[in-house]
């Protein structure tokens, strides 16, 4: 049986005299699900090399460590699709990603996703890895996005998104001169009952939280700097329209009646441009940034 690198926890001295499944819990963040699969592991979870139950009580000096066995995406057709890499080491993928690609296989859309190019990268160099986003960007929207190569990392960062501490900042273009220079939209959103692959602002909608700061004023347009503190789907698309500035290019939430063809660009000009969390396996604070894409340099530069 193959295992991933495992992850490790040196137990220091305040911690002496815990339990096990305390320091797996508290310490190394391994949910209850995920502890649940471990256990069934040989050597899933090991306090000095050698199996333990989670009940057993841990020293100082005790170096604990986790391990998952290797997974495939075997229902991933491999394809030769470039992929951008920002970082890359055992535990995580940072990725740019294009705009005009989904990140995941879906009905109707098997290939020519992030993930073939992605699995084809990886069975290049000999790795056995699951693809598994930690998040995901819409279709055209393009810039940061996150992969975790075991469950344990899929885990870990979904749980420090659940607590609003990771960063997510966009570089959006959106009509009109935005006023005031920052602000905060707090509109809760859902799917539309008539459309259900359209979001609306409702007021029974999931709690939806968008901040932003002018970065440019343009001719009847503006460049933003947008940070979410929730992350719905299509959520800035959504509150920006709501606020009466959709993105430029947007012919879903769009609502200006400006023919859009004639933008120098062919999507919403909406851009992933930082992601920062604390790595999972290091507890280093990490902040992956991907520069602005050509066709969002060309739309401002029409508009000044």
């Amino acid at each position: 049986m193959s295992y991933y690198e495992p992850l490790t926890y040196l137990v220091p001295a305040e911690e002496d005299g815990l339990e096990l499944k305390a320091i797996l819990h508290r310490k190394m963040m391994v949910s209850r699900k995920l502890l649940s699969r471990l256990k069934l592991t040989e050597r899933g979870i090991t306090v000095n090399g050698t199996r333990q139950y989670i009940n057993c009580r841990v020293k100082e000096g005790d170096v604990v460590e986790v391990r998952m066995e290797e997974e495939t995406s075997e229902d991933i057709l491999p394809q030769d699709i470039p992929v951008d890499v920002l970082f890359e080491d055992d535990h995580l993928l940072i990725v740019n990603k294009p705009a005009g690609i989904i990140v995941h296989p879906t009905t109707g859309h098997w290939s020519n996703t992030l993930a073939n190019g992605v699995v084809h990268m990886w069975l290049e160099r000999g790795l056995r890895i699951r693809f598994r986003p930690i998040h995901r960007l819409d279709r055209e929207t393009s810039g940061v996005l996150a992969i975790a190569k075991n469950p344990y990392i899929h885990q870990n960062v979904s749980e420090q998104m659940k607590a609003n501490t990771v960063e997510k900042e966009y570089t959006a273009i959106v009509q009109g001169l935005v006023e005031p220079e920052s602000g905060t939209i707090d509109a809760p959103i859902d799917r539309n009952p008539d459309s259900p692959h359209y979001r609306i602002v409702t007021p029974g909608g999931y709690p939806s939280i968008t901040h932003y700061q002018v970065a440019e004023r343009l001719r009847e347009a503006t460049m933003l700097k947008v940070v979410l503190e929730t992350g719905r789907t299509h959520q800035i698309r959504v509150h920006m329209t709501h606020l009466g500035h959709p993105l430029l290019g947007d012919s879903m939430y769009g609502i200006c009646a400006d023919d859009a063809n004639e933008l120098p660009i062919g999507r919403h000009a909406l851009h992933a441009s930082k992601l920062s969390f604390v790595h999972p396996a290091t507890g280093e604070k990490m902040i992956f940034s991907a520069p602005l894409p050509q066709d969002m340099k060309e739309l401002l530069s029409s508009l000044r």
